[in-house]
């Protein structure tokens, strides 16, 4: 220690002493989520039920936009919803951070990655299909010359991967399901992209062996163009692929106006799931065919390929698959492993499910 120092022994404990009282100031006057400023929200009051004039809530979510607004429910809405096209994980994980986007929509591992970079989110809704095992959401694309005929032909592959996608954990799942290490295949980090073209694309070139790609129409378009050049496709090892996230950034659920259109909102999104059960043909010539420009054969094949939706209402099946996720992706990525119930509002738990079964009273005795 140099000299000077040694000289002023008091020094050291003035200097705690300052950093007590500064520490015990910030903590005195910084905001507390549990009672916030005027305005504010703390994420443990009850949601509130009336809506101010003028909010807005952006959400991502272009078929609930078109089902909406095909039936005309936006104009009994008491508040405005703005419609923009985000989704995905990556890009709804961007337009959190840019404040872009109130509402995103993904698959079980984008809230999970949001977490581990450092981005507060909650889950307010789910959707599954009732059937996963036999309407996954996804299948093994095999590249034409792969030479990949069954699971276990995946030691030494070159596999896809995406961390903050859904695609990362059915890798790493099935590659555990199959007792394969992945010191044993080259992990290829691949984001993908809406429509599986990032994928199907690499795959077509040879330029990795497989990868998750969407099931139904991604899965077919891919056969039909390259079946003939030896692609194929496997399915994944008996696990479920299907759950659908609403989740929100926490600092949406702290502002009270838009917290109060959100439980609104959720109510109508588990409406719009009723109706597209509902009403498949129309789902698919309005949206698919007139909205994308699909062939109706194509539309159809989008629409009965996910089976037959189910909101839950209660969340414990959920958590556990989060717990289960977090548990299997943590160590394999080298992020910590955290609760999963941390990651829902519990507040939201039945309201979905209220607009599901209220839009058609009959699905509630159909699961």
């Amino acid at each position: 220690m140099p000299a000077a120092a040694r000289s002023k022994p008091w020094g050291g404990i003035a200097l705690a002493a300052f950093v007590a009282v500064t520490i015990g100031l910030l903590v005195l006057f910084a905001p507390n989520r549990e009672a916030k400023a005027a305005g504010g929200l703390a994420l443990s009051a009850p949601l509130p039920d009336t809506v101010p004039d003028g909010t807005v809530l952006t959400v991502g979510d272009p078929v609930t936009e078109w089902v909406v607004q095909h039936n005309g429910w936006d104009e009994d809405l008491n508040f405005t919803i703005k419609w923009v096209q985000i989704t995905g994980g990556p890009d709804v994980t961007e337009a959190f951070h840019a404040k872009a986007l109130d509402v995103g929509f993904g698959a079980n591992v984008p809230p999970i990655h949001a977490t581990w970079v450092g981005l507060p989110v909650r889950i307010v809704a789910t959707a599954y299909r009732r059937d996963p095992l036999n309407h996954p959401a996804f299948v093994l694309g095999i590249a034409p010359k792969a030479n990949i005929r069954t699971i276990a032909d995946l030691r030494g592959k070159r596999i896809a991967i995406s961390p903050s996608q859904v695609q990362g954990q059915i890798v790493l799942q099935t590659l555990k399901s199959a007792g394969i290490a992945k010191s044993d295949v080259t992990l290829v980090e691949l984001p993908s992209s809406i429509g599986g073209d990032v994928y199907t694309s690499a795959l077509a070139s040879n330029a990795i062996d497989m990868a998750p790609i969407g099931g139904g129409i991604v899965a077919e378009r891919y056969l039909r163009k390259y079946g003939d050049d030896g692609a194929r496709l496997l399915k994944h090892p008996d696990f479920r692929d299907d759950p659908v996230f609403a989740y929100v950034p926490v600092e949406v659920l702290e502002n009270r106006a838009k917290a109060a259109a959100l439980k609104q909102f959720v109510a109508l999104w588990g409406r719009a799931w009723a109706w597209r059960r509902a009403h498949p043909e129309e789902l698919a010539r309005g949206y698919y065919v007139a909205e994308q420009g699909l062939k109706l054969e194509d539309a159809r094949l989008i629409v009965t390929a996910a089976g037959k939706p189910d909101i839950p209402a209660e969340w414990a099946d959920a958590i556990q698959y989060q717990q289960a996720s977090i548990d299997i992706l943590a160590p394999e990525l080298g992020n910590p492993r955290f609760d999963a119930s941390t990651l829902f509002d519990r507040r939201f738990e039945a309201v979905a499910a209220g607009g599901f079964t209220r839009a058609a009273p009959s699905l509630a005795n159909s699961r």
